[in-house]
């Protein structure tokens, strides 16, 4: 393997673990949130949704942005604001100043989930792209099995607030790596043609581009099912099911490690078969297990057991979407990739709150709402596969001979 590709993509999948160990590390503690705050469940689960908010809203300026003056400062900006937020966060007397400061720390995080991807389609295409956008994805998939469980750890030793210092000392530790370890790799020859009405004309263009858009919808609404199980996981399996929040992580990190495994074999897949080909089997076995999954819980069924492993399996198939479909949406695009990148991740996000938000409003107490989203979002994503992929591929997609 590449050296240079491993070193960025360790570099890059840091970086980008800066937004979801803001989501990831703080689950266990929302029961808990509620408890002290005086809060409902609906009002903690307001402060996922304004945090995902703010990335999806804000992804639309980094993007343009990083097109224009350089991927680094952008990203300086983002996770200073971040390590505000978080001492905010820390700091909030109510539930309300902690939406608000959930908010300023998702205007921060996004720069660092939203620009890798741009960074990755400055220097490559195609097979290789896959291959980095799945190392990425390897190290991105650290968060979700070990925050979780740092978390619950965190607050053996302290109240929920203790979370958010950590977060503080986070980015922190963000900000240094990107300021020595990441080459700028927007030459400002590149930036020449890079203004705010380029911005607007690029968006203009990708929002009218019918196989762009697909794509980043597959994309989309794979990511919801994942936000709805990030949204509603520990109220079903602490208070439904009974789990302590230690077991909750474990069992919170078992999809996440099927998720990340079955990614490292994108780059192999697609070199033999093409991304066209991989995304359709990917898309298919996802929609298959999540399907299945919802027809047993709506006909009586309520067993860990039986949600556990369908999502595993499930979310295996979502290692594979997530960065094929990524790679396919921006082939195209080099020339604006901040501000592809920058539209992709808000679609992503604005489709992720609002199944999380409806998923929310539905809550019962029981899995059902949520397995009924994840089949809804699974079948939405089958459908626009096999729309979408009706185009002829680009040479970048054919596999190799």
């Amino acid at each position: 393997m590449n050296m240079q590709i491993l070193r960025t993509a360790v570099i890059l999948g840091l970086l980008s673990v800066v937004g979801p160990v803001a989501i990831d590390m703080y689950l266990p503690a929302l029961p808990a949130i509620a408890a002290q705050l005086g809060a409902t469940t609906a009002e903690v689960q307001f402060s996922l949704m304004a945090y995902m908010a703010a990335i999806a809203v804000c992804q639309l300026f980094y993007g343009p942005v990083s097109d224009m003056v350089g991927r680094k400062p952008p990203l300086y900006f983002g996770i200073g604001v971040f390590v505000i937020g978080s001492i905010g966060c820390a700091l909030s007397p109510s539930i309300e100043w902690l939406i608000v400061f959930r908010f300023v720390q998702g205007v921060g995080a996004c720069a660092s989930m939203a620009l890798p991807r741009a960074i990755v389609r400055d220097n490559y295409t195609g097979a290789e792209a896959a291959q980095l956008m799945s190392l990425l994805m390897l190290v991105f998939s650290i968060s979700p099995i070990l925050a979780p469980l740092s978390g619950s750890v965190v607050i053996a030793f302290g109240d929920w607030r203790l979370l958010f210092w950590v977060m503080t000392v986070v980015g922190a530790l963000a900000l240094l790596l990107c300021i020595v370890g990441l080459k700028e790799t927007r030459p400002k020859s590149a930036r020449v043609e890079s203004s705010v009405m380029s911005a607007l004309r690029g968006y203009a263009m990708l929002i009218t581009d019918m196989r762009f858009v697909g794509l980043s919808l597959i994309g989309a609404f794979g990511m919801s099912s994942f936000m709805a199980f990030i949204g509603n996981s520990s109220f079903i399996y602490i208070e439904h099911y009974g789990l302590t929040p230690t077991e909750y992580s474990l069992a919170f990190s078992v999809n996440a490690i099927s998720f990340f495994a079955v990614s490292q074999a994108t780059g192999v897949l697609v070199k033999r078969f093409g991304l066209q080909s991989v995304v359709r089997v990917a898309v298919t076995g996802f929609a298959a297990a999540m399907v299945l999954l919802a027809a047993i819980f709506l006909s009586g069924v309520d067993n860990m057991w039986v949600l556990s492993g369908l999502m595993f399996v499930a979310f295996g198939f979502l290692g594979l979407v997530l960065p094929t479909t990524a790679v396919l949406a921006m082939d195209a695009h080099g020339e604006i990739a901040g501000t592809a990148s920058a539209l992709m991740g808000t679609l992503q996000m604005v489709a992720g709150a609002g199944v999380m938000g409806v998923v929310g409003a539905f809550f019962n107490g029981t899995a059902i709402p949520m397995v009924t989203a994840f089949a809804i979002c699974a079948g939405l994503a089958f459908i626009l596969t096999m729309l979408t992929l009706r185009a002829p591929r680009q040479l970048s997609e054919v596999p190799a001979e």
